[in-house]
């Protein structure tokens, strides 16, 4: 879409959006209360049996035969954004009719099976249209997106379903880092879908495409919400059980004795290099020919698939024109480089050159455990290239120290999963850090750059989409400023620190010091009313010219946070779950405030 920023792709939240179109004119099944009287009525009165077939939205008509209404099913559905759908897509399930399911567990699991068979079909439907042949290159990358994320969605669910086991066997006793994983995971399963049709505009051209995908896309999204929301639910309920037995929560940094637990896939040799700061690569990139690869990209491709040990990178000074893919089987991965003005590499991939936004990332890092230092992440593609990304990431557990991430628009994508970002430099135009992770940003520099004429600087845009996913923009004791090629002119172009790319989103300013380059509103709307009322946008103890808010904006969404427990919610520790990980990685954190 056009933005009044400048041209934007970022749709506002369309499977939300044709969610309304979809539920127009239907009962208000999100009263929890009105749709479970409306459901007893028809099995009170129905002598029906199930209606075959595939459920495509709640608007559907279905018939309810009344032994599969079991009251684990309903409890768990209530709990769902979406009760109707999640009712009727499980009460033909053979385990249910065979009065097999006893738990909110066993619910959760068949939900996630039937997500998966959705997903699937949605995978054969994404394939058949990628061999048309009058496809534009952009459309076929698109398209190759769609399948990359439904793909990455399925192996989530399937570690969902592991970790379901896990907790089970472990409930009651330091739950705290498995329900994490599980809340985590749910929340990029959502994100996913979204990201597949935000690879499609909204011209003429990818109208059809779009519209052949889109209701395929809400269908898994709501069901993803679905299972987020019951696990939520579910582990919500135990964690204060937890509390009230041990009188406190025991949290992933600690076991019984307080001695501290590290994550299962950092040896304790990787711990203890990474902790002195004196790594031995693995491989050395090196451009002219003296290292044991020339590229970046070939180093990533000869590393070992799904590794549980930390394998080493080592990029020496040069610069590296490629764009660079770390997929979700290149596990522990790290990029070391010799320096951020010495290590740099750089892409020009951008909307307008005919890439998707996903797709324009100079290095997209997916494989979980991702650590980079001393690296430039750089997109050259300029103003007018729209969206061109620096940095993808979906890299859960993954962690930025001493790197730079330069572009205009849409400079870093925090794409999905727990990030973490310290000493960083990051600078751009429209929107330049943008996404649905959860990502803290901690003693960083974030500066505003010039953009072209008629545009406004958007420092960020959060994506979050669903109230129970676990995402969100933190960004705290850091500096948030202008380049030099901005200071001179900046009254003539606006700053603010943010706008809703999606209907719940958030982000956090905190400690921070912010020039007056932000103009006083502080924050700015998407499109009209969108997100204003659902959007959590706070601000806690900044200082600097342009940290007042006797003049932001007045927001349902949006407060100057008072209480320092609000507060502590963003910190690395409780809001990425800090501790452990954060350690295992040997960079310079901080867990509180």
């Amino acid at each position: 879409m056009t933005s009044t920023v400048g041209h934007h792709s970022h749709s506002s939240s369309p499977l939300h959006l044709m969610n309304s179109h979809l539920l127009a004119g239907m009962p208000d099944f999100g009263n929890k209360k009105l749709f479970f009287t409306v459901f007893a009525s028809i099995i009170l009165f129905s002598n029906v049996g199930i209606v075959a077939g595939a459920i495509n939205s709640e608007s559907d008509n279905i018939m309810i035969n009344p032994s599969t209404a079991h009251a684990i099913v309903k409890s768990s559905c209530s709990a769902t954004l979406h009760p109707y759908l999640c009712y009727s897509t499980l009460s033909g399930v053979p385990e249910i009719a065979e009065l097999k399911v006893t738990t909110p567990k066993d619910v959760i699991e068949l939900a996630i099976n039937k997500t998966k068979e959705v997903l699937e079909r949605n995978y054969v439907t994404i394939t058949k249209l990628t061999v048309r042949t009058d496809l534009t290159i952009r459309q076929k990358v698109a398209l190759h997106d769609c399948q990359e994320m439904v793909t990455d969605t399925l192996q989530e669910l399937d570690e969902v379903i592991a970790l379901m086991e896990a907790y089970s066997m472990k409930k009651g006793k330091g739950i705290g880092r498995i329900v994490d994983d599980m809340i985590t995971l749910m929340s990029t399963t959502l994100t996913n879908q979204e990201s597949c049709i935000d690879g499609f505009s909204h011209d003429r051209h990818d109208k059809e495409l779009r519209e052949s995908l889109i209701a395929a896309e809400i269908h898994a999204e709501k069901l993803c919400s679905n299972s987020l929301a019951m696990i939520k639910n579910m582990t919500d309920t135990d964690m204060v059980n937890q509390i009230e037995i041990n009188g406190r929560k025991l949290t992933e940094e600690e076991n019984d004795d307080g001695n501290v637990v590290w994550p299962e896939w950092l040896s304790t040799g990787d711990r203890k290099l990474l902790q002195t700061g004196t790594v031995t690569p693995n491989v050395v990139v090196a451009a002219d020919g003296s290292g044991d690869f020339t590229t970046v990209s070939a180093a990533v491709a000869a590393a070992p698939a799904s590794s549980t040990t930390r394998y080493v990178i080592r990029i020496a000074s040069g610069v590296y024109r490629e764009n660079v893919d770390i997929p979700s089987n290149k596990r522990n991965l790290m990029f070391l480089g010799s320096g951020r003005t010495s290590t740099i590499i750089t892409g020009s991939r951008s909307v307008v050159g005919g890439s998707t936004t996903f797709n324009s990332a100079t290095v997209a890092a997916v494989g979980a455990g991702f650590l980079a230092r001393d690296i430039t992440f750089q997109n050259t593609a300029g103003p007018s290239g729209h969206q061109a990304v620096a940095l993808r990431v979906g890299s859960d557990l993954s962690a930025f120290y001493l790197c730079d991430m330069i572009a205009y628009q849409d400079t870093l994508y925090v794409h999905s999963n727990r990030q973490f970002y310290i000493n960083c430099f990051i600078a751009g135009t429209v929107d330049f850090i943008f996404g649905n992770a959860a990502a803290v940003f901690q003693n960083c520099d974030i500066h505003a750059r010039r953009p072209n004429p008629n545009q406004k600087n958007m420092v960020t845009a959060q994506g979050r989409t669903d109230p129970n996913q676990n995402t969100g923009i933190v960004i705290q004791k850091s500096r948030i400023g202008a380049t030099s090629d901005l200071l001179p002119v900046q009254g003539s172009f606006p700053t603010y620190l943010g706008r809703p790319w999606k209907e719940y989103s958030r982000t956090v300013v905190m400690q921070s010091t912010i020039s007056n380059v932000i103009n006083p509103a502080g924050w700015f709307p998407w499109n009209g009313e969108f997100a204003l009322n659902t959007l959590y946008y706070g601000e806690y103890q900044n200082t600097g010219a342009g940290a007042g808010t006797a003049n932001r904006v007045t927001w349902r969404g949006y407060r100057v946070i008072t209480s320092a427990t609000e507060a502590g919610g963003f910190t690395a520790g409780n809001f990425i779950g800090g501790g452990s990980w954060l350690r295992a990685t040997g960079f310079p954190f901080s867990l509180g405030m």
